[in-house]
């Protein structure tokens, strides 16, 4: 019995007249969430990155060379606003993570370009951050895996269009 079987006891024996079922499932996956996120970030502070910073750099490196993509691109890619993609960019312009480059399709508009030391340390950022993936679901085996993926992608399909999204 873990801690949502125990909240979902509480609530049988105090709300029998409710099917608290779903409550238990999007509670433990609330509670993963929140255990994945905080491992996650201890490997992005590793590397000088937080969420939304290693976000940006990945969007880059896994767009293919030259690692560059509009500030639309970037937005649609990681549906954020237009504000808060703005922020990410300075912050990682400061830190000469990325660079504004002229577009040469449309020299009025600039692209977002991974710099080499942003490159760099989005390389190292992404195998460690994969080694703690696989660390993470070490517990589950191949099939356990599979079939929770499976699950979670029918269930996530409620939410999102399977197209352009990742």
């Amino acid at each position: 019995m873990d801690n949502v079987d125990r909240i979902i006891a509480q609530w049988n024996r105090e709300r029998p007249d409710l099917d608290v079922a779903p409550m238990a499932l999007i509670g433990r996956l609330k509670r993963l969430s929140q255990h994945l996120s905080r491992e996650m970030d201890k490997t992005f502070a590793a590397h000088g990155l937080n969420m939304a910073s290693f976000d940006v750099l990945a969007t880059l490196r896994r767009s293919g060379a030259p690692y560059q993509l509009s500030p639309n691109d970037l937005i649609g890619a990681m549906m954020v606003t237009s504000g808060t993609m703005t922020n990410r960019i300075d912050q990682l312009v400061k830190a000469g993570l990325v660079s504004r480059v002229s577009n040469p399709a449309d020299g009025r508009s600039v692209l977002i370009a991974l710099t080499e030391r942003g490159l760099e340390r989005i390389e190292a950022a992404v195998g460690a951050h994969v080694a703690t993936q696989e660390r993470l679901v070490a517990g589950l085996s191949a099939d356990e895996r599979g079939d929770l993926d499976a699950g979670l992608r029918r269930f996530l399909a409620q939410f999102e269009s399977v197209e352009g999204r990742s």
